[in-house]
């Protein structure tokens, strides 16, 4: 029995999709409050540098970036195909690409931040 490729690619899609969808708008709204000067007790930057320092703080930001990613390529294919562009397998090439780069990429600038 083959293993389907697709299945793969739908739990990358719906676990980015759940995940983007509850913490997205907190980080917008977070973002909205210290844009405005509002920031929360326990918020300031010397607090948010440890946090992101740790071991846990990147592995939070890894899962976070690399599920909101494939959500995004996959996404993107779907839309690519909704406005008539019937090139899928150039498509996903591309936004399946960028997504693994985006991934790396934050993989690499995560591993870079030191305390």
């Amino acid at each position: 029995m083959a293993i389907a490729k697709k299945a793969i690619v739908w739990g990358l899609f719906a676990a980015g999709g759940t995940l983007t969808a509850f913490v997205f708008p907190a980080l917008i709204a977070l973002f909205l409050l210290i844009a405005t000067g509002n920031v929360p007790e326990g918020m300031q930057f010397e607090q948010i540098h440890v946090f992101v320092t740790s071991w846990l703080g990147k592995v939070c930001l890894f899962i976070v970036l690399f599920l909101s990613l494939w959500h995004a390529a996959h996404r993107l294919r779907v839309v690519a195909h909704d406005f008539g562009i019937r090139k899928d397998t150039l498509v996903a090439s591309t936004v399946y690409t960028l997504a693994a780069i985006g991934t790396v990429l934050s993989a690499y600038y995560l591993w870079m931040i030191k305390a």
